[in-house]
């Protein structure tokens, strides 16, 4: 049984457009991400994400439509699945409210369209026409009455006699009723180009579909002259100062602007809707356009394939069109889409890198200057290939990774494609960035940050050891010194407490007793010992109390207003002793304390220390856990929750109230941090909220976020206690002591993304790391527009680990005749001609030949063995010719090498002659079903996955010389059904997972315990789910799990679509409860888009379509338990029998993983 969840959301941008979201003066930006859509608006300048909600599909159709009665559009956004819903913003609840949804029942019985424009919206945007299925189209739409209009009205279906279509667009017209263009061939494999309008309607309502017939009701019927066409622009048309009339002589009639511009890859037609007349433009190099978007009535932004920004501009005198051109003016990602905003703005939408705001300005003279950068929204899809570095920690290449480190783990992968390819550094987590080491201290207890007289920021840092406190000054440039003496301060024992009142007093605590100080002069002013030389153990204060605990047995509370009087003091019950005191800030009169022997935290009223509220911590009578630290403070605006209550437990847990106004316990929470008892530290924000630093050895920042308590990572694993240092020199900085140091750093505020980018230009095929050497091999494909002619190059390419950056001379492969593309790239530990283990890097590779020269080769492949010099320049060892592409790698043993080849698995043994010379010999093959797509070696089995048959299993078995027996491959095991593979690992035991061309995940196991010997080899599907992405590539990964741990991480998942997910195991124990979990989430809580759960995650392909996941677990399903009120989380639970509070523990500990 299988669970999976994203670690790094994905980024890829398929489909974007602008629409009035919010309001009729404020126009949005709307962004389709795999299965989530986004909406983004300009602040200052800038995009700012203000929206984000997840559908229970990949979303395929994004259009907006503009009904009659409404100042909002609304979206309609249809699925991979066939499935359609329409969304209007709802104002009340600040929410995309669904306002109907419909699937297409004739899937299964028509061949897909392959046109690029599947859903076309008429320029008044009552009309939506879709283009599903070749020869058909559904023409919708909207209502015309007040309590319709917002419902989409089925016309009707049409069959086409243009079955295979390019490209279509619906026209500006005068008369208003809808016409379509298409742009079409008339067979899949014919170079032709043809162009036909029609109208959509045929009566003068528009609520009848017309019949399409291409000898009675074609508008416009011609042939384009550039075969290779494959975008239409509709032109809308311009005030004309004199009105003109209709022409008998067509022939003679001149175009004028309104109509339809037809682009090619050499050439630009453009056509007057009225009078059908034509003007044609050659380009002046020839390009392949990939998306456009109008600037103006007679300027048009258009963007090509390789990375190119053009400006289409109509040539006119008055209205009346003279020809066309075609600029360029920038360099920009490879666009899906591009959106332009009248405020000068350019959008780029981009699957294939970055996704780029460009500021737009056509009138500067200066060419570079046209376009300009303004913001870039990260993109890594396409993920091509990643290897996995570390697991939240830095150590040798065997250590194991804890099990909450997924999420922290850095992964480097090769992401985007051609020009926009690049290697990327990937982390999730809060940031920490060192500014710099203020000093080599050990043992730091605790920081205090002061403020000196009449400063307004903070200046002054007390350090506390056990037995001494120091005391350092910073000036406005930063420059620091310790000091001797500080505003009168006992600096010759430890500080429990250091903080700065209100009223310009300093307050200092000790182990011996608490003083008030002057800032100005230094002198005390009141002080407090306890009595009998008695020690104080902890400490906390607000403006207004201080509470000591003293020896753990006496609560002392002293007024901080009035001279450190006690106001109260409580002997505790000998049978029990005080482990943590915590003042709450932001209420006034409100302490917490926990106490050792009973395992229980009480809430006081601190002038008269009497109980207001308590609760036990402890869940069983062999419960041992004690709370050591506390903090009840402001985590979440105070207009969507209350103040919550942080309890640090020994065992590392930390347990979560939220506390309601009358001081009751409220909705339990436990959370495992580590496996030692953490620290908490305040970090005061802005409007009263705080964050939490919490230092275990795996550091946290708690924080609130979109309504939910998040426990997030932090890149500290060394941190011992941290303090906020808000200085003039270090704005917004924290003081983080380690064992050894202290150290001045910046925190981000939230978890996001880290990125470390290389920028290649090339797309990087194939990555392998070498921990020896500390570099990445990969295998780099370049592709560029050489005299108007494509030309791809392959390199191998080292890049250093520590700088990140290229090192040594790349290998380049070039030939006369044909061209060689890298396909797989591994590294291994082989034996050198002396028997010494040295790293080398595999590559595999395939010959294309060039039609130019008409090249024929006896050989379609080689096998090539690098190795790495003194000077870090790679270098060939072995160059092996195949008689095949050379697919995929992988490595058996010390010294042989396991090529997956064009309808070949072979093994053979690899040998080094010498520092430069080597080879293989061939020991054994096997013939695969077609043609290998990934393989996975596990100790003597082999498993390879198949580009059309699935996944088979397939023994290596040695050979014997002695009885003459010859290495040989043994199939053992087979899956029987025709699944296009695209990644492959092995899993555990006899499990491996598999991914496949249509988004779906398979683990397979081997039946051993089967009757019969066909059973036996028959892999079993054990489980089944549709990721809805395609995954590209699997990486194993290790990870050290407790013995009670519910999910196992496995392995790592990189997507097509820039997402990294983490795949896991369940423990046994668990199976039952989350499975049932889970069906109760899908069957109460409400679809998004009216697309059920089960349907969206069940296995499909071209064969066979299940009901549902098949014992698989959707980490994000799960964690939606956490975003709804308590009285549906109790109706989730019922019947399931673990409480409300366990479930919600649990799904806490899930999401902690990643």
């Amino acid at each position: 049984m299988a669970y999976v969840a994203p670690i790094h959301q994905p980024t890829s941008v398929r489909h974007a457009l602008r629409a009035h979201i919010f309001s009729a003066e404020e126009e949005s930006l709307v962004l389709s991400k795999a299965n989530r859509l986004e909406i983004w608006r300009f602040a200052e300048g800038f995009l700012s994400l203000v929206y984000s909600k997840p559908v229970n599909g990949t979303i395929a159709i994004l259009q907006k439509l503009q009904p009659i009665h409404t100042q909002t559009d609304i979206l309609f956004v249809g699925t991979e699945r066939f499935e359609y819903f329409t969304l209007i913003w709802n104002q009340e609840t600040a929410q995309l409210e669904m306002v109907e949804a419909f699937r297409d029942p004739g899937e299964r019985h028509m061949r897909e369209s392959h046109s690029q424009d599947k859903a076309l919206v008429d320029p008044s945007g009552k009309h939506l026409v879709l283009h599903l299925w070749a020869g058909v189209i559904n023409v919708m739409r909207l209502g015309v009455r007040k309590d319709v209009a917002l419902k989409l009205v089925d016309n009707d279906q049409v069959r086409l006699s243009e079955l295979f279509i390019k490209a279509s667009t619906l026209l500006y017209t005068e008369t208003g009723h809808p016409k379509i263009a298409f742009l079409y061939q008339n067979t899949p494999d014919s170079t032709d180009s043809k162009l036909a309008t029609y109208r959509v309607t045929s009566d003068d309502r528009d609520r009848i579909t017309a019949e399409f017939k291409a000898d009675r009701e074609r508008d416009i019927d011609c042939d384009i002259s550039d075969p290779r066409a494959s975008l239409l622009i509709p032109v809308r048309k311009v005030e004309e100062e004199i009105k003109r009339h209709n022409v008998r002589n067509v022939e003679s009639a001149r175009a004028h602007i309104g109509g339809l511009i037809v682009v090619g890859e050499t050439r630009l037609m453009y056509i007057d809707e009225v009078t059908k007349t034509t003007v044609e433009s050659a380009l002046k190099k020839p390009n392949i356009f990939v998306a456009w978007a109008e600037y103006d009535a007679t300027h048009y932004f258009l963007a090509d394939d390789y990375g190119g920004l053009h400006l289409l501009s109509i040539l006119t005198e008055g209205v009346v069109v003279q020809g066309m051109s075609v600029d360029r003016i920038g360099n920009i990602p490879r666009a899906n889409e591009l959106v332009y905003f009248d405020s000068g703005m350019l959008f780029v939408a981009s699957h294939y890198g970055d996704s780029q705001l460009l500021k737009i300005d056509l009138t500067n003279e200066e060419s570079d200057q046209l376009v300009q950068p303004i913001q870039t929204l990260a993109n890594l899809g396409p993920i091509t290939d990643f290897a996995v570095m570390d697991m939240g920690n830095r150590g040798d290449e065997n250590q194991m990774g804890n099990e909450y480190s997924s999420g922290q783990a850095r992964i480097v992968a090769g992401c985007g494609v051609y020009r926009d390819g690049s290697l990327r550094s990937v982390r999730s987590g809060v940031g920490l960035q060192d500014v710099g080491i203020l000093a080599d201290l050990q043992h730091t207890r605790a920081l205090f940050p002061l403020k000196s007289y009449n400063s307004e920021k903070t200046d002054t840092l007390a350090v506390s050891f056990l037995t001494e406190s120091r005391v350092f000054r910073f000036d406005a440039q930063g420059d620091v010194e310790e000091v001797e003496s500080f505003c009168g301060m006992t600096l010759d024992c430890q500080t429990l407490l250091a903080v700065n009142l209100p009223n310009g007093h300093l307050l200092q605590v000790t182990t011996t007793g608490a003083a008030l100080l002057d800032l100005e002069s230094g002198v005390g002013i009141a002080s407090w010992a306890p009595e009998g030389e008695r020690t104080i153990i902890n400490a906390s204060a607000n403006e207004n109390w201080l509470l000591l605990s003293v020896e753990g047995t006496s609560l002392v509370t002293l007024s901080l207003t009035n001279q450190l009087m006690a106001i109260a003091q409580k002997e505790i019950n000998p049978d029990d002793q005080v482990a943590c005191v915590h003042v709450a800030p932001g209420m006034p009169n409100i302490g917490v304390v926990g106490f050792w022997t009973s395992g229980t935290v009480s809430i006081l009223s601190l002038d008269t220390l009497e109980l207001i509220r308590g609760a036990s911590l402890r869940q069983s009578d062999d419960d041992a856990s004690i709370p050591r630290d506390l903090a009840l403070v402001q985590i979440l605006p105070a207009s969507t929750s209350g103040p919550t209550l942080f309890i640090a437990m020994e065992d590392g847990n930390v347990v979560t109230f939220e506390i309601s106004p009358d001081m009751e316990f409220l909705k339990r929470k436990r959370v495992v941090l580590g496996t030692r008892q953490a620290k908490l530290h305040l970090l005061p924000q802005e409007n009263g909220v705080f964050n939490i630093f919490a230092t275990t050895e795996h550091p946290s920042l708690i924080y609130g976020e979109q309504g939910r308590i998040i426990y997030s990572a932090v890149t500290a694993n060394e941190a011992t206690c941290i303090c906020p240092f808000d200085t003039e020199a270090f704005p917004d900085c924290i003081i983080v002591a380690t064992d050894s140091s202290l150290r001045i750093s910046q925190i981000d505020r939230m978890r996001r993304t880290h990125l470390q980018s290389l920028p290649i230009g090339e797309m990087i095929r194939r990555i392998s790391y070498s921990p020896k050497e500390k570099v990445f091999g990969m295998g780099c494909i370049k592709r560029e527009i050489s005299d108007g002619k494509e030309v791809i190059q392959s390199f191998f390419r080292l890049v250093d680990e520590i700088m990140f950056r290229p090192v040594g001379k790349p290998i380049r492969f070039e030939t006369l005749g044909y061209t060689e593309i890298v396909e797989s790239v591994v590294r291994a530990e082989m034996r050198d001609s002396y028997g010494n283990l040295v790293e080398r890097f595999i590559l595999g590779t395939s010959y294309t030949p060039d039609p130019e020269y008409a090249a024929h080769v006896d050989h379609t492949g080689r096998i090539l063995v690098v190795g790495i010099d003194e000077n870090r320049d790679p270098y060939i060892i072995l160059s092996h010719p195949t008689r095949s592409q050379c697919r995929c790698l992988g490595i058996l043993g010390r010294n042989k090498i396991v090529a997956g080849l064009s309808k070949t698995l072979v093994v053979a043994e690899y040998e080094e002659t010498s520092t430069t010379t080597a080879k293989l010999t061939l020991l054994a093959s096997h013939k695969p079903a077609t043609h290998p797509v990934a393989l996975e070696v596990k100790d003597n089995t082999i498993g390879l996955v198949d580009l059309m048959k699935s996944m088979t299993l397939v023994e290596f078995v040695s050979g014997d010389e002695k009885e003459n027996r010859k290495p040989q491959l043994v199939e053992r095991a087979r899956h029987f059904e025709s699944v296009t593979s695209t990644a492959l690992c092995h899993v555990d035991g006899d499990e491996w997972l598999q991914s496949d061309d249509q988004g779906n995940l398979l683990m397979l196991q081997r039946n051993l315990d089967a009757v019969t010997a066909y059973e036996q080899k028959s892999m079993r599907v054990t489980a089944a789910f549709n990721l809805g992405e395609i995954v590209n590539r699997i990486r194993p990964i290790r990870v050290e799990t407790s013995p009670g741990a519910m999910i196992v991480p496995r392995a790592f998942l990189g997507t097509v679509e820039g997402g990294i997910y983490m795949f896991g195991t369940i423990a046994p124990q668990s199976q039952d409860l989350l499975l049932r979990f889970q069906e109760k989430l899908a069957e109460i809580l409400p679809a998004f888009g009216g697309v059920e759960f089960t349907r969206y995650r069940a296995f499909r392909n071209s064969e066979r379509e299940g009901d549902g996941p098949v014992r698989f677990l959707d980490g994000e399903m799960l964690e939606r338990f956490l975003d709804v009120d308590e009285a549906t989380q109790k109706e989730i639970c019922e019947g399931l029998g673990p409480s409300v509070e366990m479930m919600r523990d649990m799904v806490e500990e899930l999401r902690r993983m990643h």
